[in-house]
């Protein structure tokens, strides 16, 4: 049981292939990724009991606090491994998280063909088929596909593999598109410059008021799918109020996938911010 999502950690696939957790990766050796802590058999349980925000039959809180933390400390470790990779190929990374439903694959297929001829590449997240790689594929950009089985997160071992697969040339974007789930990846570092956060204007104007974590995390909101608000009632400056009383620094963008309104300004942030990273690698 994971104390930190809750969720189950099925058999892992990049590439509709399945791995046991002990890659060859080609590069004279091993990478051997153990589930050999107690928060690696998950089952689902209750949250919001006691400090350790979920409760377990015949676990005492402390004992719940150590495994979350030992969890995430070794994800950091795989985070921080990508986070020089990409450092040292000066790739900028975008960690694209949502909700199901947010339009997040549609945004980043018009994205892609908005980029024209910047060089990228998409890690795309999902619990089962590559229905959504296919997709992020027919734009011509490559893409690796991961399925988590029954988890509900990327982590960043499951990242530094699909980078090895992926083979991204210096100076490249990288999207990262993350399981659609609003509470576990907030905690899940995966070596990324930003996470993204989107949001479908038809989600609720509270929805960054119940689900705090993940827009704390989030360095950008898309507001998307703006072109169905006058359809549903939605104060889109509502929303952007609860966005800034759980983040008073977040950036954000209103955009329509569909019609095309805001796009440029969302294409100008990632040009910018690749821009960027390019002069600071050169400074370094």
């Amino acid at each position: 049981m994971c104390t930190v999502c809750g969720c189950g950690d099925g058999e892992t696939k990049v590439h509709g292939q399945s791995h046991d957790h002990g890659h060859d990766y080609g590069h004279g050796g091993e990478h051997h990724h153990h589930h050999d802590d107690e928060g690696h058999h998950h089952d689902h349980q209750h949250y919001g009991h006691g400090p350790a925000g979920v409760e377990v039959a015949g676990m005492s809180q402390e004992r719940l606090i150590e495994i979350e933390t030992g969890i995430l400390s070794k994800n950091d470790r795989y985070a921080q491994a990508n986070r020089a990779v990409l450092q040292t190929h000066n790739i900028f990374a975008v960690n694209l998280v949502s909700s199901p439903g947010s339009g997040k694959t549609t945004l980043l297929c018009k994205t892609i063909q908005g980029l024209g001829d910047v060089l990228l590449g998409v890690i795309e997240g999902d619990q089962q088929t590559e229905n959504d790689a296919n997709r992020i594929r027919a734009t011509g950009a490559p893409a690796v596909q991961v399925n988590t089985g029954k988890g509900c997160h990327l982590d960043g071992h499951m990242v530094g593999h699909a980078m090895e697969h992926l083979d991204l040339p210096k100076g490249a974007l990288l999207f990262i598109e993350n399981v659609g789930n609003l509470v576990c990846p907030a905690a899940f570092d995966l070596g990324e410059d930003g996470k993204v956060a989107i949001l479908s204007v038809t989600e609720g104007e509270d929805k960054p008021l119940k689900y705090p974590d993940m827009f704390t995390a989030a360095r950008l909101a898309v507001l998307n799918k703006i072109d169905l608000a006058p359809y549903c009632d939605v104060d889109l400056d509502l929303y952007e109020t609860n966005l800034r009383r759980v983040n008073p620094d977040i950036e954000i963008l209103r955009v329509s996938a569909k019609t095309g309104e805001g796009m440029d300004d969302w294409l100008a942030w990632l040009r910018g911010n690749l821009q960027q990273k390019a002069v600071g690698h050169a400074a370094e």
